[in-house]
């Protein structure tokens, strides 16, 4: 006689030929990265270090504006740098620096394109050495489009023409900042559709170091939580980028 699973366990034989039950969609869940332990040092801000990932965007500026970058990042440096003096926004788009300012009693200069001044025309700029600290989100070259102005850094038609405009820009910041006055910039690469991968933040070292700025700390890589991209799906691949990089220069003379 042939023993057979079957005659067995007639119940497990049966189980074995049921349909696999359809796939289940589970929700998404948030994947945690654990960070390197940030040694302990006699800063103001403590939890100020290369890798800045608070998922809260602050209350400051206008969420709804593009390219808002929230207003958090920027009272952690003023609470680190605690400039004396004035701090400069020359590109102040909904207002989140001046609006940081206001709240932590630091007088705030805040200007953008929209009001018809140019942050890479000199003759728009500020007097020689005015201010202690300088805030700037620039631009992404073409990434967004902020305004209609034909002047602004978003419009330039190339990569070289944004360059030169933003190298003069990088001057005209340099010219405004007192002697140990403090530039900030936050600035992202990306891939550009026509003109390929868009290195940007080595090019704003580039043109920082060309006009004599020097770099006074390690960059601070900020994780971009609540950014629009992550909630869309794209066809294409690609590596996404989930940062961009704040970079403080110095003016030394």
């Amino acid at each position: 006689m042939t023993c057979t699973l079957e005659s067995i366990d007639p119940f497990y034989a049966a189980c074995l030929t049921l349909a696999a039950s359809p796939r289940q969609d589970e929700p998404y869940q948030p994947v945690y990265a654990r960070l390197p332990r940030a040694p302990i040092t006699g800063s103001r801000v403590p939890h100020l270090t290369s890798l800045y990932h608070f998922h809260r965007t602050g209350e400051y500026g206008d969420r709804k504006w593009p390219g808002n970058c929230g207003g958090n990042l920027i009272k952690d440096l003023l609470n680190y740098f605690q400039p004396e003096g004035l701090v400069f926004d020359p590109m102040s788009g909904s207002g989140t620096a001046r609006e940081v300012c206001e709240e932590l009693g630091i007088p705030c200069i805040a200007w953008d394109i929209h009001q018809g001044l140019d942050a890479c025309d000199p003759r728009d700029f500020p007097a020689a050495e005015t201010f202690d600290f300088i805030w700037v989100h620039p631009p992404y070259w073409r990434q967004k489009l902020y305004a209609d102005d034909p002047r602004d850094l978003s419009r330039s038609p190339t990569l070289e023409h944004f360059n030169r405009r933003y190298g003069q820009f990088i001057r005209n910041c340099k010219a405004a900042l007192k002697r140990g006055g403090k530039l900030a910039v936050l600035m992202g690469d990306y891939s550009d559709r026509e003109a390929g991968y868009m290195p940007l933040i080595y090019h704003t070292k580039r043109l920082a170091f060309d006009a004599g700025l020097r770099q006074h700390c390690t960059d601070i890589i900020r994780f971009s939580h609540g950014a629009s991209s992550g909630k869309k799906v794209y066809r294409s691949s690609f590596i996404p980028g989930l940062h961009d990089v704040c970079m403080i220069f110095e003016k030394a003379n």
